[in-house]
């Protein structure tokens, strides 16, 4: 009880005058779920907007000249995070008893198994929780073994080639989300391996190998993103640095995807081509 009282203090302090709470206070609110999560043994790994943000703080002034929201103010409206389904009772109680979130019972009836959605005490913003893969327009596989799965890689987010896949994943993109994309790629070099603050462009190709709808979508989106790294060129949101550095990673991850042995059944669906639908239609519940 003492625990939840200090938490939701901490929230009336944060919000600002406008009545919504800051971007920094989601962010240190976000940090502070996942690692009290580890003292419950429980893995929670930040998604989205708010991992690009924690892992581009050198470049968090570029994040926000990018306007994600279409303000410098305002970057983040929410928390996604991702779990293993064997420790679900252990999420519920960490967001349920120790935070004192909120849940809607249809909601959990319906989606429970493989998503969990909290509202804040004092309907602040809301918490999504996935558990063992992300699956929108494409799947994105984390395991379901705590031991063996990729959550273990990095920390307190997932893994950033999996930070970029989550994004480039997107069938119909958004502009915020190729903003959040053009942030990743300038903050970070790209290699073969899962090494600390680097994006696995081989795991990105390897993945992409074997699915031709995930891979055709990644094409079209890593053109999109160039297009409009040459749009914020010339707004000078971008500069002439940043551009170069932007376009040498883009042409090295596309270089790395085209490298890449394809698979069986990536090369038995690429027959077929876009003839048939190649993505999942997404139903977006409060996002």
């Amino acid at each position: 009880m003492l625990l939840r009282q200090s938490f939701e203090a901490r929230w009336c302090s944060a919000m600002e005058p406008s009545g919504k709470t800051s971007d920094q206070k989601i962010i240190e609110d976000a940090l502070n779920i996942v690692k009290e999560g580890t003292k419950l043994k429980v893995n929670l790994r930040m998604l989205g907007a708010l991992a690009v943000r924690v892992h581009c703080e050198e470049f968090s002034e570029l994040h926000r000249k990018l306007k994600r929201l279409g303000s410098e103010d305002r970057v983040f409206t929410d928390i996604d995070l991702i779990g293993y389904s064997k420790e679900r009772n252990k999420v519920r109680m960490l967001m349920e008893d120790i935070f004192g979130f909120k849940y809607s019972e249809q909601f959990m009836l319906m989606h429970g198994k493989e998503r969990l959605l909290y509202f804040h005490p004092e309907d602040l913003y809301h918490v999504d929780i996935f558990f063992d893969k992300l699956k929108f327009s494409h799947d994105i596989d984390f395991g379901s073994s705590p031991d063996k799965g990729r959550l273990k890689l990095d920390f307190p987010t997932i893994p950033l080639s999996d930070l970029l896949l989550e994004k480039l994943q997107i069938h119909e993109i958004n502009e915020k989300d190729i903003k959040d994309i053009v942030a990743l790629l300038r903050a970070h070099n790209l290699g073969c391996d899962d090494q600390k603050e680097t994006i696995n462009a081989k795991y990105i190709a390897k993945i992409l190998a074997d699915d031709w709808g995930f891979w055709y979508d990644v094409k079209m989106n890593l053109d999109k993103v160039r297009l409009f790294m040459g749009r914020y060129l010339e707004d000078g949101i971008l500069s002439q640095a940043d551009y170069e550095d932007l376009c040498w990673k883009l042409e090295k991850l596309i270089n790395f995807i085209d490298a890449e042995p394809k698979t069986k059944n990536w090369r038995k669906r690429e027959k077929i081509g876009t003839n048939k639908k190649w993505w999942r239609p997404v139903e977006e519940i409060m996002r």
